[in-house]
């Protein structure tokens, strides 16, 4: 696949890709009314679209089980109205979610009692990051992109990697992700998203009102964001979740060799297949004990690496993929 060539934003137009939480499993359970959110959200992209002639909006559905996009303001058949009462905005969007949730219904699988699904968080960035690399290649000059998470299910550990790949991707490309997260507690994959992104994480503390939060804070380009003072994350949660058991961990043992991570000392790692020989690699001095770092809230143990000893090229490595 080419590269993508060279970025040249125009300070006026934004190309918005919106994931939005489809969860039946969240919903169902939540105080909030999905009908009630949902049309709050459509009145926010209705007024993006009304900011400027130009500006592209983008919804992605997220369920249990599967994403798609349900709309997409650059399509020719959403420029005019369905009906003869409704816009396109809405008659195609809510026509292609009622598809959709139909569709992801028919995957849904048997999950544990009392217990909530998570939804597919990482899917929906990864075919976010698709249309936005599309709209890259599409010519020299394009919208600025940035991604919005619309989000209330609980963070989903096995998708971790999946996750933190599409967050690299983000930050390669240059395109924020931000966040407006609706759950009861904070989500710590989408805390991270935004962190490294550096887009705008947020949870509303009042639902009433998310027209004028979305309006407010997410509503704002990437070029008028430098004059206004936005919302801090006061805290971001940069704990794991470990390869063996798909579980958030605070304390794990990370291999040097491909970096996974485990919540138990494993003699050889399940991803690079490598034997740990801590007797015939390390020094005698430092046999029978693992190297011990401080990561970004939570200690890491580094295993035996390839090499004759344990590197510091090794550790630094290590330190900057896990935090």
């Amino acid at each position: 696949m080419a590269s993508a060539p060279s970025k040249h934003y125009t300070d006026d137009i934004s190309l918005l890709v919106v994931t939005l939480d489809t969860n039946p499993f969240f919903w169902s359970t939540f105080s909030f009314h999905f009908s009630d959110f949902l049309s709050q959200v459509l009145a926010f992209l209705n007024s993006i679209l009304l900011l400027g002639q130009l500006n592209q909006v983008v919804v992605i559905a997220t369920g249990c089980n599967s994403c798609s996009y349900i709309y997409d303001s650059s399509s020719d058949r959403n420029h005019a109205s369905t009906n003869g009462t409704m816009p396109a905005l809405y008659s195609n969007l809510l026509h292609n979610l009622d598809e959709f949730a139909a569709k992801d219904q028919q995957l849904t699988t048997d999950h544990k009692p009392a217990t909530v699904p998570s939804s597919l968080l990482s899917g929906a960035l990864s075919m976010a990051l698709c249309y936005i690399q599309r709209a890259f290649r599409a010519g020299p000059m394009h919208p600025q992109p940035r991604i919005l998470c619309l989000h209330g299910s609980t963070d989903g550990p096995e998708q971790y990697v999946a996750i933190m790949n599409a967050i690299f991707s983000a930050q390669h490309s240059s395109v924020p992700v931000d966040s407006c997260y609706i759950g009861s507690n904070n989500s710590a994959f989408l805390q991270q998203a935004s962190y490294i992104t550096g887009g705008i994480y947020y949870r509303p503390p009042q639902l009433e009102g998310l027209f004028q939060y979305l309006s407010t804070v997410f509503a704002t380009d990437l070029h008028s964001r430098e004059y206004l003072r936005l919302p801090k994350s006061l805290g971001v949660d940069f704990r794991a979740s470990c390869f063996c058991h798909k579980q958030t961990i605070d304390m794990g043992y990370v291999c040097s060799v491909c970096l996974s991570i485990f919540c138990e000392h494993h003699d050889k790692c399940s991803t690079s297949l490598y034997l740990a020989r801590l007797n015939l690699m390390l020094p005698q001095q430092t046999v029978g004990k693992e190297r011990r770092l401080n990561v970004s809230g939570f200690i890491t143990l580094i295993l035996s690496c390839s090499q004759e000893s344990l590197s510091v090229k090794s550790l630094l490595i290590s330190s900057i993929y896990v935090s």
